[in-house]
């Protein structure tokens, strides 16, 4: 059954830490990425020592930690268990992870400004530059909000409309984040680590109220941008604003299943259809 396990991966002697910690991370991302399923059994203890080359203990502690994280479930006189939940809010970085271990890694994104695309990706590429993931071909599509013109959100709170002086200031993230990645995707293809490296940008008019992200056309993740009142400063004077909060919003998770008529797979049909529809009509290039 050992050999079973390589899709675990091994520890890294050099990281500091520690065994238990790399552990539990392994096994979080199999069940987040759908290697260990809902329900699923995982391996023993003893297995899962053999395989790593630790003591029992140190699994164990690592289970512990999955445990509190409310992700297994024990089941007396039958083993270790991943909780079945469904749509339950998951962590994206490691879906980015396991979809750039195929050679082939594709993400269509749609929402604000793309700033957690790229937070989400930063690590992801790092690793990329240091060899340890090796796609051969990536090709991004990201599809945002243009505020150049007016939107219903963000807004000036006093009054509840479109003000440029708002616009302008999520305008500047927007371009930071969406150039950061154009960046550094292509920073891979010039450096040679992969035979191609593109992104394509396109913008539309409408206001952002979702963000969704479409992974190598098998799994999607979304999520609802809540509307949320805060003060920035503008030329060191306050100004409340109506923003959206994107970051550390719930993400849900579904992915495509071998029933045609599962949930998740109309799920990710209907996510890539809404996609393609905006992006080939209203959506135009985004100039930089």
């Amino acid at each position: 059954m050992v050999d079973e396990l390589d899709y675990l991966g091994e520890l890294d002697p050099d990281e500091s830490s520690g065994a238990a910690n790399q552990i539990a991370r392994q096994l979080r991302a199999a069940i987040l990425t759908g290697r260990l399923r809902p329900a699923e059994k995982l391996p023993s203890q003893p297995d899962l020592a053999k395989h790593y080359g630790v003591a029992r203990e140190t699994v164990k502690r690592a289970l512990d930690a999955l445990r509190a994280e409310r992700l297994i479930v024990s089941r007396q006189g039958s083993g270790v268990f991943v909780r079945a939940q469904t749509q339950r809010p998951v962590e994206l970085r490691p879906h980015l992870e396991a979809a750039f271990e195929r050679e082939e890694v594709t993400i269509d994104f749609a929402g604000f400004s793309g700033e957690t695309l790229q937070g989400a990706l930063a690590e992801v590429l790092d690793r990329v530059r240091a060899g340890q993931l090796a796609p051969k071909r990536i090709a991004i599509r990201v599809m945002v909000s243009d505020m150049g013109v007016p939107m219903a959100i963000p807004a000036r709170a006093e009054t509840g409309a479109d003000d440029p002086i708002v616009r302008e200031r999520m305008e500047r993230i927007a371009h930071r984040s969406l150039d950061a990645i154009v960046d550094q995707v292509h920073e891979l293809g010039d450096l040679g680590l992969v035979e191609s490296a593109t992104v394509t940008v396109r913008q539309h008019s409408a206001s952002p109220l979702f963000k969704l992200y479409i992974i190598n056309d098998s799994e999607v993740f979304f999520g609802f941008y809540p509307v949320t009142e805060r003060t920035v400063a503008h030329k060191g004077e306050p100004l409340a604003i109506y923003d959206l909060l994107g970051k550390d919003v719930p993400l849900f998770n579904y992915q495509v299943s071998d029933e045609d008529t599962s949930h998740g797979t109309q799920f990710v049909g209907a996510s890539k259809q809404w996609f393609e529809s905006v992006w080939s009509s209203v959506a135009r290039e985004y100039e930089g």
